[in-house]
């Protein structure tokens, strides 16, 4: 077992809800972000508060993974062109994310959007739901380009997927595979992962 899953970590009680993140502590965390701190701050303590991310290891682990996600909250829409995008637009991938399998440019437009990258039709119509009640983002879809609604729909993501119960545990690579798939870029998460849990974690039973 790695240092990054240690379930005997999680034993003893609760930690006290944390006090909400500031500017200058997301900052702490995510060095790269500068102003774009500021614009966030509120944004994700709200979606947090909303999904139950209200404990120090949480919001950690939270924080860490949106913050690779998104280069340090300075991406909030998936980079590439249309030959790159292409690969949701028609093939065995597109299919498994609900994209039509004719070259429509429904890859293009349902391409990884808000702090966690919803990608795919499904992904969008299951994350309107869960957000909206409605099937918005379908005719939307740049909604999650919005810090608010970037921030929420990483929340719901995290949420729906089990993700605070893996954070109690400590269980972070399970987490990343979650989210990604496999282990991309787990040394820039784990080091994000270090600082929030210094900025964030008083104590080891926090």
């Amino acid at each position: 077992m790695s240092g990054a899953e240690n379930p005997a970590s999680a034993a003893g009680p609760a930690a006290a809800t944390p006090r909400p993140l500031t500017t200058s502590m997301l900052q702490a965390i995510l060095p790269n972000a500068r102003s774009q701190a500021g614009v966030f701050v509120a944004a994700l303590n709200n979606a947090m508060a909303r999904h139950r991310i209200d404990t120090a290891k949480r919001i950690a682990a939270f924080v860490a993974q949106v913050g690779h996600e998104s280069g340090q909250l300075q991406y909030v829409r998936e980079l590439g062109n249309n030959q790159y995008l292409s690969k949701y637009d028609t093939g065995t991938l597109a299919l498994r994310l609900g994209n039509t399998p004719e070259a429509d440019g429904d890859g293009q437009k349902y391409r990884g959007r808000g702090l966690i990258q919803i990608t795919g039709r499904n992904n969008y119509r299951q994350c309107s739901l869960g957000l909206f009640g409605d099937e918005r983002l379908l005719a939307l879809p740049e909604l999650l380009e919005q810090p608010q609604w970037a921030a929420e729909s990483a929340a719901w993501f995290w949420a729906q997927n089990g993700l605070n119960e893996l954070a109690d545990r400590d269980q972070f690579n399970s987490i990343t595979r979650r989210i990604n798939g496999g282990l991309n870029g787990l040394q820039d998460r784990l080091e994000i992962w270090a600082r929030a849990r210094a900025v964030l974690c008083q104590s080891p039973g926090d």
